[in-house]
Order: structure tokens, then C-alpha cells, then sequence
């Protein structure tokens, strides 16, 4: 075989491996591309639906609190105990302002109405954590009973400021 023949057949493999991987490459960054284009596309329309929930969303609903004062009280007598007395702090979460303002006006019936519900407790009952649970349960159901003809608070929930029992 003569340098030239030898040249041709070596040179077209070199030539096919070269064209191959340049169709690699192509492939690849078709690939890419497509693939930039889907997610811009999801990102545009999410971008689209996801505007309007955003804003309701950025502004949400300011928390009206009515703090309490504190309440000492002596609880229910267990057979085995002596006396004890529970010292505790509360803040109540109100819906809105005219709850709030319903509370206030009408707050030595609340505490009243509390001071009965707290009274009634015993020591084992509200020590544990599921007593503590069930005892914001029973506040909330007590300050939202109606205070006046068809006038009621909406408590959504009750925060202890100090829990001290003895």
C-alpha cells in the first residue's frame, strides 16, 4: 500500500469520530435549549396566576389582642391535696376590633365568667400539657358566649402570660 491510501483510510476514521462528536454536541445543546425554554415558559405563567394571590397574600390580617389581668384563684380540692391556687396571666386573640371592643366594655362579666370556669379546675387536671390544651378550649368557649343580645366575641385564641401553680 502506498503513504497515500494509508493517509485516506486513517483520515476517514479521524473525520467520522470528529462528526460524531460534533452531532454530540449539537444534540446536547438542542437539549438545553429546549429545556430553558419549558421551564421560562412555566416560570412566565406561574408568574401570571401566582400575581393576584401574592398581593391578597402580602397584606395579611393584623392580630387584635385584649390582655387580661392577671387571676388568682384557688382550685378545686383533690382528696388527697390541701389547698392549691393557680396564678395566671392570659391574652385573648380576638377577630376584630369590635370583639375587642365588646370585651372591654363588658370585662368585669368576662373575668367573672373566668374566675367560675377557673375555679372549677383541679390541680392534676390542668398541670399536664393536654390539661393546658383542653383549659384554652374551655376559656374560648366561655368568653364566646354572648355577652349581650345577639352580641358575642369571636376569641380565636388564648395566650398564657404566666401559669404558676402551687
Amino acid at each position: 500500500m502506498s503513504k497515500k491510501n494509508q493517509k485516506a483510510s486513517g483520515g476517514g476514521k479521524k473525520s467520522s469520530l470528529a462528526m460524531l462528536l460534533m452531532m454530540l454536541v449539537a444534540v446536547g445543546a438542542c437539549a438545553f435549549a429546549g429545556y430553558t425554554l419549558y421551564e421560562m415558559k412555566n416560570m412566565k405563567a406561574g408568574a401570571k396566576g401566582d400575581a393576584p394571590a401574592k398581593v391578597k397574600n402580602a397584606a395579611p390580617a393584623v392580630p387584635v389582642y385584649v390582655q387580661m389581668d392577671t387571676f388568682t384563684v384557688s382550685l378545686k380540692p383533690e382528696a388527697n391535696d390541701s389547698d392549691r391556687v393557680l396564678y395566671i396571666g392570659l391574652t385573648l386573640r380576638v377577630k376584630d376590633a369590635e370583639s375587642k371592643s365588646l370585651l372591654e366594655e363588658y370585662m368585669p362579666e368576662v373575668r367573672s365568667r373566668l374566675l367560675i370556669l377557673l375555679a372549677h379546675q383541679t390541680a392534676t387536671d390542668i398541670s399536664s400539657d393536654e390539661g393546658k390544651t383542653g383549659l384554652t378550649e374551655k376559656i374560648k368557649e366561655t368568653v364566646s358566649k354572648p355577652l349581650a343580645p345577639n352580641h358575642s366575641a369571636v376569641v380565636t385564641d388564648v395566650l398564657f402570660n404566666a401559669f404558676i401553680l402551687r
